[in-house]
């Protein structure tokens, strides 16, 4: 399952995007560390801090002076989850590479789920916490309106073009290396969309795609607001569908972010 090329890189990669998350994100890196040290595996841990305009980059630049697997990237505007998320993934070169939301509204002992469906021929593997609802096994805490809000948006994106998947949404999804080099090459949606791209590409170019239920809870402080933002998605997948009959998806996109992002260096003491 290693990619010859990836000699030398870090078995994992994980990209955390973030936009005013000074006051919740650090119990959720911390649980990162503890369960990849735990396991002793080389990893990275990238911090995307997309525009922040409280103490996010201080909080994240802190604890990479104590951990040398964590990066702080920094975006000086804010572009939206999406934009965060590839230049994250853009920047990562773990053999694996997983994005995860920064509330740690997914344990990431889940992880081992979506990795079982990568070493079972799965080329990306995606966290659902419509499919964990339907099992006794596992549990998810969402607010009702959420749920039955989603269960709509769902079946709207169905009919929109993206086939068989219950729950495109949730922040936790993993892929291989060169399948996260090929989508994010070509991904361009920054807004909440962008996973609705993301799987657009990956069913149009063939790959394999595990949905894995997952344990979920809601936490509180979401930046995701579900009427406004439900419509703006299905906006960007309107948008997905013209750019792919435009053959705007035939060349890689142009990612503006990493013109102007930059790296978190601790100053010389």
């Amino acid at each position: 399952m290693v990619d010859p090329h990836t000699h030398g890189s870090p078995q994992l990669s994980i990209v955390i995007p973030a936009h005013n998350e000074a006051g919740r994100i650090l119990p959720y890196l911390r649980q990162i560390i503890d369960y990849c040290e735990g396991q002793r595996r080389s990893y990275e841990l990238l911090v995307v801090d997309d525009g922040s305009t409280d103490g996010t980059s201080l909080v994240v630049g802190r604890l990479a002076q104590v951990h040398s697997t964590v990066q702080l990237l920094r975006l000086p505007t804010c572009h939206g989850k999406g934009a965060a998320v590839r230049y994250g993934m853009q920047s990562a070169v773990g053999c694996l590479q997983l994005f995860a939301d920064a509330d740690g509204a997914t344990p990431i002992q889940e992880l081992a789920r979506l990795e079982k469906a990568l070493a079972g021929g799965a080329d990306l593997a995606i966290g659902s916490r419509a499919l964990a609802a339907r099992l006794p096994n596992f549990v998810v805490h969402a607010r009702v309106y959420r749920s039955v809000l989603g269960s709509l948006f769902n079946a709207a994106v169905r009919q929109g073009g993206i086939k068989d998947i219950a729950d495109t949404q949730c922040g936790f999804k993993l892929f291989r290396r060169m399948v996260a080099q090929e989508l994010f090459a070509y991904a361009s949606i920054d807004g909440f969309g962008f996973d609705l791209e993301l799987l657009y590409l990956a069913q149009q170019r063939g790959y394999r795609i595990a949905e894995v239920p997952v344990n979920w809870s809601d936490q509180p402080g979401s930046k995701v607001r579900v009427l406004r933002d439900g419509f703006a998605m299905l906006r960007e997948l309107a948008v997905i569908r013209r750019n792919d009959q435009q053959g705007r998806y035939r060349l890689p996109s142009f990612s503006p972010e990493l013109m102007h992002a930059d790296r978190f260096r601790m100053p010389a003491s």
